[in-house]
């Protein structure tokens, strides 16, 4: 169980139950291609300082993985889809991928 500082349980992770099959749902965000990614050309010139010549570019982004005891049904992924938009993803600059991994 995870806990706030005044005691209130807000979750647990349920990643350490034994027995228990895990599904993932993975939101991928990340900048749309018109905003500038400055964390991205760092690693790329460091990429590039490396000796890493092929490369042509980098963009940065979040990955989050929301894990379930079971397969989603298409409701709770539309769920998450709903949490991405106004939570895990700042639309105005970006873009968010919603996928099932079993």
């Amino acid at each position: 169980m995870i806990y706030q500082k005044d005691g209130r349980a807000i979750g647990c992770n349920l990643e350490f139950r034994q027995g228990v099959e895990m599904a993932k749902i993975v939101v991928e965000v990340m900048l749309k291609d018109e905003i500038l990614d400055p964390q991205g050309q760092a690693v790329s010139a460091a990429m590039l300082r490396l000796g890493f010549n092929f490369i042509t570019g980098v963009r940065q982004g979040k990955r989050f993985e929301i894990s379930t005891a079971s397969t989603p049904t298409s409701d709770q992924v539309k769920e998450i889809e709903e949490a991405a938009e106004t939570l895990l993803a700042n639309t105005v600059i970006e873009n968010f991928t919603v996928r099932v991994e079993e």
